[in-house]
């Protein structure tokens, strides 16, 4: 268990295998950061795919539209989508995209980051400066290398829940 000295810039994930702990960089990528806990507190991320994941690579969540059961969960459709919210503007920094780090995901345009994110299972350098980088993860990394690989995976691993660490009592 980390030790969590900004809970309110701290995400705890539920994965099927446990908790994992992000720590948020809210100096580095400030909109980022507000819109993961903007949709965390709304229950947006609650039951959402890993819909796409590449060993060795990283595990990408968080398509809010077409990656949760509630809504019909479809694996065409599943990484397409993002929330209602605008997108956001890159925020691109120096932190590198090393193993646990947390990327924004987004299309080629580089100001279309929404609402998906991925985790990197290894240092993926190639990655640094071309996607904003907004979080590590400081606990439970075993429970993000234990997600099930695929592009789509044909029985997805889910977040269970996400939350902001000072909501919780």
């Amino acid at each position: 268990m980390a030790e969590i000295t900004d809970p309110e810039n701290t995400i705890l994930m539920e994965l099927k295998s446990g908790t994992v702990t992000i720590q948020l960089l809210p100096d580095i990528a400030p909109k980022h950061v507000e819109r993961m806990k903007e949709l965390a507190r709304a229950g947006a991320y609650d039951n959402v795919a890993f819909h796409r994941v590449i060993d060795g690579f990283m595990a990408q969540t968080g398509d809010v539209k077409n990656g949760n059961m509630e809504k019909e969960f479809n694996l065409r459709l599943a990484g397409t989508g993002g929330s209602d919210l605008p997108n956001l503007p890159a925020e691109f920094s120096g932190i590198p995209h090393d193993r646990g780090t947390l990327g924004a995901a987004r299309s080629q345009n580089p100001n279309s980051a929404n609402s998906q994110f991925f985790i990197n299972f290894k240092d993926n350098h190639f990655l640094n400066r071309q996607y904003t980088v907004y979080g590590r993860v400081i606990a439970g990394m075993e429970h993000v290398d234990a997600i099930t690989r695929g592009e789509p995976p044909a029985a997805p691993d889910r977040m269970i829940s996400v939350k902001v660490a000072a909501d919780v009592a």
